[in-house]
């Protein structure tokens, strides 16, 4: 009989989107993948898209945030019923309530192979109330210590759990991957507009820097009438979330073009010189990824997640967090020294192809996971 592996997640599209290789290496490696995800109901179309790549699919009903104890308690019933009657042999979860909830069952339910994936800390953890952050911090603490393995997106998340004793440092226990690594043949180098055009694409959290964004075209704007700005983003029910009722405001000025969510980035991305991403911390920006892979030069925060994708002045330049002066700076340079776009482009695609290819990136995470990697093609 083939071994079982379940995959958990918060969010249901990240399945495809995050982790849609890493699935089918495992699946290559002669594994039965099981996922585990809200929303994934028998009307979900990414409920069939799974089941078309011969993934076995389970609804559960985790809220990604709010901490309701009632509400929580049921869901690690709920996924630890869910591990007894499947009875897998590896376990892996991603964000905040299914790496602490997942594993919780997972100890109940012993699991034999346990493991965590740390993609960036998460509103709950660093919230200002600080009896949340405790108990968070606590929740992680007992935790992980089930996990065999905690793979970690950026190095200072990882030193930050190791300073908050979440983790030892002693025992061997993080392992640290490059994000979740980028498809560089389905994100391919693109050419360049003719015209210069910026781009965001981010869910609309104060965190991302929409604001700083915001501030910041209103500014080059006046300078520079004829320079385009983008913006592709969706609300979330994070309470870090702009209203609507805000980015509407910004959006009647004309200065932005907003695209709204779209289930495919590629063209927005191939219609755009320079992509930005203001955000306050990240595991490893996705849209960063994407926009390196197709040859985009970025400006983004030096911030833990973000300053691992950019050599300051080589494929892009790091500013500082909350700070909308500098990002001006950062995209007049580009404005005024157009050849640094063809140039710094060339070198975002490098460091995608060097650094960031999800084979190499999951190669490490099946390493780690004690994977036969023979198998897989």
């Amino acid at each position: 009989m083939k071994k079982k592996f379940l995959l958990i997640a918060s969010h249901s599209e990240s399945l495809l989107n995050f982790r849609g290789q890493l699935m089918q290496d495992l699946l290559s490696a002669n594994l039965e993948v099981h996922v585990a995800s809200p929303d994934l109901n028998e009307r979900s179309q990414i409920r069939k898209k799974l089941e078309d790549h011969n993934i076995i699919v389970h609804e559960i009903s985790l809220k990604r945030t709010g901490m309701n104890p009632i509400t929580d308690l049921r869901t690690i019933y709920q996924i630890y019923k869910l591990m007894l009657s499947l009875k897998p042999f590896y376990f892996l979860a991603y964000t905040h309530k299914p790496v602490i909830y997942g594993n919780l069952a997972a100890i109940l339910a012993r699991i034999p192979k346990r493991f965590s994936l740390i993609t960036g800390l998460g509103y709950t953890f660093q919230s200002e109330k600080k009896w949340l952050n405790f108990i968070v911090k606590i929740l992680y603490r007992i935790s992980l210590l089930g996990s065999d393995k905690i793979f970690f997106q950026n190095p200072d998340n990882e030193a930050e759990f190791i300073k908050l004793k979440i983790i030892k440092a002693d025992k061997n226990q993080s392992i640290l991957v490059n994000g979740s690594g980028i498809d560089i043949d389905k994100f391919k180098l693109t050419p360049l507009p003719k015209d210069i055009k910026f781009l965001l694409i981010s869910r609309l959290l104060f965190d991302k820097g929409i604001l700083e964004y915001f501030e910041a075209v209103s500014t080059i704007k006046k300078l520079y009438p004829k320079v385009v700005f983008g913006l592709v983003g969706w609300f979330d029910e994070n309470p870090n979330s702009i209203s609507e009722k805000a980015l509407m405001e910004y959006i009647k000025t004309g200065d932005i073009e907003f695209h709204g969510r779209l289930d495919d980035v590629r063209p927005v991305i191939a219609n755009s010189s320079v992509y930005v991403l203001p955000s306050y911390s990240e595991g490893t920006p996705r849209t960063v990824l994407e926009a390196m892979s197709m040859g985009r030069p970025i400006i983004t925060t030096d911030a833990p997640g973000c300053r691992e994708t950019v050599i300051n002045n080589k494929n892009g330049f790091l500013v500082p967090v909350k700070n909308s002066d500098y990002l001006v700076s950062s995209m007049i340079r580009f404005i005024e020294e157009p050849n640094l776009i063809t140039t710094m482009g060339t070198e975002s695609r490098k460091i995608a192809e060097e650094k960031y290819d999800v084979k190499k990136v999951n190669s490490i995470m099946l390493a780690g996971m004690e994977i036969d990697l023979k198998n897989i093609n």
